[in-house]
């Protein structure tokens, strides 16, 4: 996919960042929508469909978490990468966060050619993703690559794109323990910087919706998946 093709929606109720940020991007080649609430940037979202959308946290009428989940739960939406911008850098706003489905935690101040390239090594994650298109069937899951879309005996799934990729790793070698490190270069890549409880977040997050049955933790180690 080319640069000028790639949609980029950012989220901010200050002026100035939409204009430094959009400003950077723009000058990468990207298609740069903004918006500054989180209602809004629901609108903009569903009409244009953005591969990447970079979102504040604190804003009027509606903040960037309850956006964060409304937009996972929009299907045209599914494979939208998400992921805040913001000063608020604490651990339980990066924990929040993450519960609320987005794939990356940005804190501001961060020097223009930096943001750059995370935006880059998310993109490259979401290309990756679209090239793989391999169906899973596993006991009473199926699971739909090319759509997102996960079927648990009859009964369809929605899942945000991480917790999605997160599973179908998990689910592609039943009773494999993938160690922690081999879960973030393969979900979410070695350029991405992501807190180390990213992937306890996300295992309980798929243990709520799919099963606690179905979720092996192996202490010290990772993560597999049994049936």
């Amino acid at each position: 996919m080319k640069k000028k093709e790639i949609k980029i929606l950012l989220v901010d109720d200050e002026p100035d960042i939409l204009e430094i940020v959009g400003f950077n991007l723009s000058q990468e080649g990207y298609k740069i929508y903004t918006a500054s609430n989180g209602r809004e940037a629901i609108a903009v979202a569903k009409k244009e469909k953005p591969h990447l959308i970079i979102l504040d946290v604190m804003m009027p009428e509606m903040d960037g978490m309850e956006a964060c989940e409304i937009i996972r739960k929009t299907p045209e939406l599914s494979q939208t990468i998400v992921t805040f911008l913001t000063a608020r850098n604490e651990d339980y706003s990066q924990v929040a966060g993450f519960d609320a489905g987005a794939d990356d935690y940005i804190a501001k101040p961060i020097k223009p050619k930096l943001l750059v390239s995370k935006v880059k090594a998310l993109l490259r994650r979401f290309q990756e993703s679209v090239v793989v298109s391999e169906n899973i069937s596993v006991g009473p899951i199926e699971i739909n690559r090319e759509e997102y879309k996960i079927m648990v005996s009859g009964k369809e799934i929605i899942l945000p794109r991480k917790e999605f990729e997160l599973f179908y790793l998990l689910a592609s070698k039943p009773g494999k323990v993938f160690k922690r490190d081999e879960i973030l270069d393969k979900v979410w890549g070695n350029e991405v910087i992501v807190g180390g409880r990213t992937i306890d977040v996300h295992i309980r997050k798929l243990r709520e919706k799919i099963g606690e049955d179905f979720f092996k933790t192996i202490k010290g180690v990772g993560y597999k998946f049994e049936l």
